[in-house]
């Protein structure tokens, strides 16, 4: 029974890395909480699945920042926040016909922003004396 709950949990966070990198290609889905939802999966089953994903270059330092309550950088929000409005603008203007579909994207858009804009930005210039980032710690 544990090997079948350990592959399940190995199955799952394979499957949230995959809707993460879909969430950075389409922001409509969320990045950051299926990245830590990959992270538990393979917490609770591989040791060695989480610890690649912890240490990958380009999530790891990413996760690690956003669970030890640092914030995400300013370029990453900024990035975010663009490529949200340039895609669901997009769709807006010249994929969607509906109006209603068309006001649920800008909602959803308007929700994400102040969802990213709330979130601390991560200022490494700005630490404490003898505070180490936890990205130093690798």
């Amino acid at each position: 029974m544990k090997s079948i709950k350990r592959n399940l949990l190995i199955i799952c966070g394979t499957l949230f890395i995959a809707l993460a990198i879909v969430g950075i290609l389409f922001p409509i889905l969320p990045t950051t909480p299926f990245l830590l939802l990959a992270a538990y999966c393979y917490g609770r089953s591989s040791k060695r699945f989480y610890d690649w994903l912890m240490n990958n270059r380009v999530f790891g330092t990413y996760i690690r920042n956003y669970r030890a309550g640092l914030g995400i950088p300013l370029k990453q929000k900024i990035f975010s926040i663009t490529l949200l409005w340039v895609s669901i603008g997009y769709s807006v203007i010249f994929v969607v016909d509906m109006w209603w579909l068309r006001i649920l994207l800008l909602g959803i858009a308007v929700g994400v922003t102040i969802h990213l804009v709330s979130i601390k930005t991560y200022k490494a210039e700005s630490e404490p004396q003898g505070f180490v980032a936890v990205e130093e710690l690798e």
